[in-house]
């Protein structure tokens, strides 16, 4: 058992920004203060990634005094330019994988994720790794509850490790799934306290289960929604929707704030009709079903309350409506002076209230993001100025009898902000519209700049223009919805709005084509980075599909891992269709590969007989553009549909054609997964020597390569054949050794093959209660994700003739039963082969 202690600096881009080249300085600083404790204390250094470090000790109680010492040794440093360099610090003790001098598995991603959650200056640590320290004096802990970890299926207790003289008080870990969740709002929430008591008093009541926040953009109904929701006891979760713009999307966000697998609605809704919860829904206008989506939620799970904002009502049976007007503006002390004047101070401190103030909060309508996005601007003008810019802004406004007088408003404040940015930068702005979700700064230089855009968005964070937040990647850059609608009108009116949409569905179109070949030499496929730009990806999509055909039709077939991985299944296989149907009877080696990648989805979902079709389409198709590479790719899909209809001769021909085609390419990765398909096809054909070659060879390969996702999936096929040989022992071995790669992988579709795999060594070890149990789990899983297993009746048949009379069918049922509560994962690891 060792500690895994994770740590890296929080806000480091925008440290960087200020400090400049003095910031390789505090760099330096930060690893020699944290280097001289780690060594102190026995730690080793597995890994080290611009400002973060990965250590590990022997003890828990060597992880801890070491990370006390860590941030006292930072707090006491003198850093350039007066900063304070804030450190988040995560600890986890637990037995991970040892491969070749490296740590890995759940323990190691569960103190990866620890680190994750602290804020800047904090240590959090795990619940067994506060049991096994002995604190030092002036140290103690602080229960935080427990919370649920992105990636981590079972919630986790996790305390602070307080130290008297350094900060103690921080905001709530960066969690899901409790009250944590909700966005850690940087201000106070100035001017609301009635609507949160009026708000948090009709939740309190059993009869009332959805409360609409209505109002103007730019109103604060979010700020408002996630005010009182955090005064709400309980699991609350909260749903960004601003970027939704479709049924199946919105469906798809709630799964993934809830960290529920499947993607389908009846799932999500009967995932929540066993929980007691506020969901706090944000941004729902611009979603013409999501009333329809609202209705079903609360029919479906009686306990689920909801708070949504959205410019309108739903109109829903029992739906109570708070309307969310603009801050009241009648004095100095009035809650929009009190904004403007704590926005204003945040940039220059010494400023002072005069009458102007109140006079620009009343021309703002009271508007809290109008006047979020004015007062900043105290830094650059006087209060004079600032009104007489305000003024002209209104006066504008108040002319146009077609836009409501607070939208119109807010509109002009943005345009206002707009207007003192230099051409460069207006230009970078709009061009910002194109991104959904947000965007990394890579995507930014490449879209929308052109040249490193650090200053750039700079200006703009500084205009309140954009958000910052951290991305797998680092920063990535959002816009408010209100300011996105703004800046999407103004490229519009541009020359260059259809040039740069062509650029962002190439750009992602590259993108998932980069990270596709990424994947193959990845310990761990690369999905959190992939999902991040998922928005992007759907946006790209929308717009080639009409647009821009050859780049939809990259985008769907390098997306294929990505959604099968992510159990995307439905929204996969609309996005091919629509795609496909687009294409009409055009032929084209990406038509062809956009036809694979829907057969595959519907031989998944146990269409056989159609994904035979599509399969045999796209293998013409190749056929007629004579593209070699196209046609070996497309026997192997049509191998793989002539096995699932039960044609082993046919599959066995076809894909033994498809192995010689593929030796004549360069494509190693591709040959490699062909050869343990007819591996697969020579084991059901009862040649166990030709099948065991077979896969040797693909393991050989892929392990060459680096794919540890592909290494796995052949380790395990050859284990399955070693079972079916009779050679238990060597089974059982390659078996034991694949196991937590199999668990850390997350793999749906291969933890259940694997379980298949384990059950069919313990029936041949003389454990068919492990077995039934393990078969249980493997089916209850796969229903719960939607998974057609088109074998399973042929693998309970043969399940139970190796059970013979070792165990009555009544017992195999109840260890079933049984076995149907458990996590296929949780028995994996549980198992002694």
């Amino acid at each position: 058992m060792v500690s895994m202690l994770f740590s890296d600096i929080e806000g480091s881009t925008v440290l960087l920004r200020r400090l400049g080249d003095r910031y390789l300085d505090a760099l330096e600083g930060h690893r020699r203060i944290l280097r001289a404790v780690w060594t102190t204390y026995g730690g080793t250094e597995m890994g080290t990634e611009g400002d973060s470090f990965f250590v590990v000790f022997q003890t828990a109680g060597d992880a801890v005094r070491a990370a006390v010492d860590g941030q006292r040794g930072l707090e006491e440093h003198r850093w350039p330019g007066g900063e304070r360099l804030r450190v988040r610090m995560g600890i986890h003790t637990g037995t991970p994988g040892v491969y070749d001098g490296d740590y890995w598995g759940m323990d190691v991603h569960l103190a990866a994720r620890i680190g994750a959650a602290a804020q800047g200056g904090q240590i959090v640590v795990s619940a067994v790794t506060g049991q096994l320290t002995q604190l030092p004096d002036g140290v103690t802990l602080r229960d935080l509850g427990t919370h649920h970890l992105k990636d981590i299926p079972e919630p986790e207790h996790l305390f602070q490790v307080t130290i008297d003289g350094l900060q103690t008080d921080f905001p709530p870990p960066r969690t899901i799934g409790t009250s944590t969740s909700l966005p850690a709002p940087a201000t106070a929430l100035l001017g609301r306290e009635q609507d949160v008591d009026r708000i948090v008093d009709l939740l309190g009541q059993p009869d009332v289960r959805l409360v609409t926040l209505t109002g103007p953009g730019g109103s604060g109904k979010t700020r408002l929604a996630i005010g009182a929701a955090s005064k709400v006891p309980g699991g609350v979760y909260f749903v960004p929707l601003a970027a939704a713009t479709s049924e199946s999307v919105m469906w798809t966000t709630i799964a993934e704030v809830l960290d529920v697998p499947p993607r389908e609605r009846n799932r999500i809704v009967a995932y929540l009709a066993q929980r007691t919860l506020l969901l706090v829904l944000d941004n729902l206008e611009q979603l013409p079903d999501a009333g329809k989506i609202v209705a079903e939620i609360i029919e479906g799970a009686s306990h689920v309350k909801i708070v949504a904002t959205s410019r309108r009502a739903l109109g829903l049976v029992g739906e109570y409506q708070h309307p969310v007007t603009p801050l009241p503006v009648t004095d100095e002390d009035s809650a929009a002076v009190q904004l403007f004047m704590q926005r204003a101070r945040a940039v220059q401190p010494a400023f002072t209230y005069s009458n102007d103030v109140l006079e620009i909060c009343r021309r703002l309508d009271g508007l809290p993001l109008a006047i979020e996005l004015c007062a900043p601007r105290v830094r650059l003008l006087s209060v004079k100025e600032l009104l007489a810019r305000v003024d002209q802004s209104l006066d504008i406004a108040s002319t146009s009898s077609v836009i409501p007088e607070r939208q119109r408003t807010l509109r002009e404040t943005i345009a206002w902000s707009y207007e003192l940015l230099s051409p460069e930068h207006r230009r970078t702005f709009r061009r910002l519209a194109v991104f959904s979700g947000g965007a990394d700064l890579a995507a930014i230089q490449e879209v929308a700049t052109g040249v490193d855009p650090l200053e750039t968005l700079a200006e703009l964070n500084d205009a309140n223009l954009i958000t910052l937040v951290e991305g797998p990647e680092g920063t990535r850059v959002q816009l408010l919805e209100t300011i996105h609608q703004y800046a999407a009108d103004e490229l519009r009116t541009t020359d260059e709005s259809a040039a740069i949409r062509g650029h962002h569905a190439t750009y992602y179109a590259d993108l998932a084509e980069r990270l596709e070949i990424l994947k193959r030499t990845m310990a761990e496929p690369p999905m959190e980075r992939s999902e991040a730009d998922l928005d992007n990806y759907r946006a790209a999509l929308a717009w080639a599909t009409d647009n821009d055909l050859r780049t939809a039709l990259r985008l769907c077939s390098a997306l294929g891992w990505v959604w099968q991985l992510g159990a995307y299944h439905d929204e996969s296989r609309r996005w091919h269709e629509q795609v496909v149907a687009a294409a009409g009877t055009t032929s084209s080696p990406e038509l062809a590969a956009c036809l694979r990648g829907l057969s595959n989805l519907l031989l998944l979902q146990g269409e056989t007989g159609r994904g035979y079709e599509v399969a045999a389409r796209s293998l013409a198709m190749s056929r007629e553009l004579d593209d070699a590479a196209g046609i070996a790719f497309g026997m192997t899909v049509l191998g793989t549909a002539q096995r699932q209809q039960g044609d082993l001769d046919a599959a066995r021909q076809t894909l033994t054609e498809a192995v010689e085609r593929l030796r004549t390419l360069d494509d190693s990765w591709r040959l490699a997964r062909v050869l343990g398909h007819l591996g697969g096809i020579e084991e059901a054909l009862g040649h166990l020597d030709r099948a065991e070659e077979l896969l040797r060879e693909a393991l050989g390969i892929s392990e060459s390569l680096g794919d540890a996702f592909e290494s796995t999936i052949h380790g395990q096929n050859l284990a399955y054949l070693l079972a079916l040989a009779d050679r238990v022992g060597e089974a059982a071995e390659l078996a034991r050794h694949l196991t937590p790669t199999v668990v850390a992988l997350g793999s749906p579709s291969l933890t259940m093959a694997f379980s298949n795999t384990a059950m069919n060594i313990l029936l041949r070890r003389g454990d068919p209660a492990g077995a039934a149990e393990l078969f249980g789990a493997e089916e209850a899983m796969g229903e719960r994700l939607e998974i057609v297993n088109p074998y399973a009746d042929e693998e309970l048949a043969e399940a139970l003739e190796l059970v013979g009379d070792a165990l009555s069918r009544a017992d195999w049922e109840r260890h079933r039963l049984a076995g149907r509560t458990e996590r296929v994962e949780d028995l994996l690891l549980r198992l002694d082969f």
